[in-house]
């Protein structure tokens, strides 16, 4: 048995929920948070890996909330964190108050472009690349002509200097009064900044129409649509972003490869994600 101190979770209770996990409050603890990530990813050297990781970004100068101490919930490992005060992720102000979607989508492209301009420490973070193209080996749910067009793309794609958040997408970002953090830093690397557009491509525009995804991301398909377009807009200076959106789902079929990097998927997993790789394959066509 390691010495990681043990939390009964029927003292917590419940405040938040996202895609990797759910987070816990203690009023005999009101300045921190219990972080349990879900099945899958709660393994001691997953949570430790995040544990680190976020302490190596906060070194960088990014703002996230300060990691205290790794602790088990039953067998499972989990986090004590710092707990941010009247706080909300940009996608929960969307769902509170739907009028502010596109003003938040354009702040959101705002502190993305401020991460992806920050010197990553190359010696401390992996490389985006290189993690795109071992998922692609291990996937088991590409294809093999697809995976010859994804490895080809892939190793064509320009390097990058810049921090990567990973799992780029608003509910990572939380907002107190005018500050703001970076949550969820599991996958965080460097490399270019197009890796963490594919992801919110994902989010915003191939998974949208599913209710999984909206529960998670607290807003409707035409809300999630409307914040990419809102982002896209931001982000490339204008209203017809047809090929950047082309762009965005070739390094968002890239983002399915890094997934299988970080969580080995199941079954289920597999049938789903050639699905959609078979989908966003039609990006790659010229």
């Amino acid at each position: 048995m390691d010495n990681y101190r043990q939390i009964d979770l029927s003292a917590w209770t419940k405040t938040g929920e996202g895609g990797n996990g759910s987070t816990y409050e203690n009023p005999e603890q009101p300045e921190v948070l219990l972080k349990v990530n879900k099945a899958g990813l709660n393994s001691l050297e997953t949570v430790k890996s995040e544990y680190d990781l976020s302490t190596s970004v906060a070194a960088l100068g990014i703002s996230t909330p300060g990691m205290n101490e790794i602790v088990r919930v039953g067998d499972a490992y989990a986090t004590i964190m710092e707990r941010i005060k009247n706080k909300k992720s940009i996608f929960r102000i969307c769902h509170d108050e739907p009028e502010r979607i596109e003003e938040m989508a354009r702040l959101f492209c705002k502190r993305g472009k401020e991460l992806w301009a920050t010197p990553c420490n190359a010696s401390a973070f992996p490389a985006r690349k290189k993690t795109a193209l071992e998922g692609l080996e291990i996937s088991g749910y590409f294809g093999k002509k697809n995976i010859e067009i994804l490895r080809a793309f892939i190793n064509a794609v320009p390097e990058g200097t810049g921090c990567v958040h990973g799992d780029f997408q608003p509910g990572n970002v939380i907002v107190s009064g005018d500050k703001y953090y970076w949550i969820d830093l599991g996958r965080f690397s460097w490399g270019n900044p197009m890796f963490d557009i594919g992801h919110l491509y994902l989010s915003c525009v191939v998974y949208a129409s599913q209710k999984q995804a909206q529960n998670i991301f607290h807003m409707d398909e035409k809300q999630l649509n409307l914040f990419w377009d809102a982002f896209a807009t931001a982000y490339t200076g204008k209203k017809d972003h047809a090929e950047f959106d082309r762009e965005a789902a070739r390094f968002g079929a890239a983002d399915l490869a890094v997934r299988a990097y970080y969580q080995k998927p199941s079954i289920l997993h597999k049938v789903f994600f050639r699905i959609i790789m078979n989908r966003l394959i039609k990006n790659f066509e010229k």
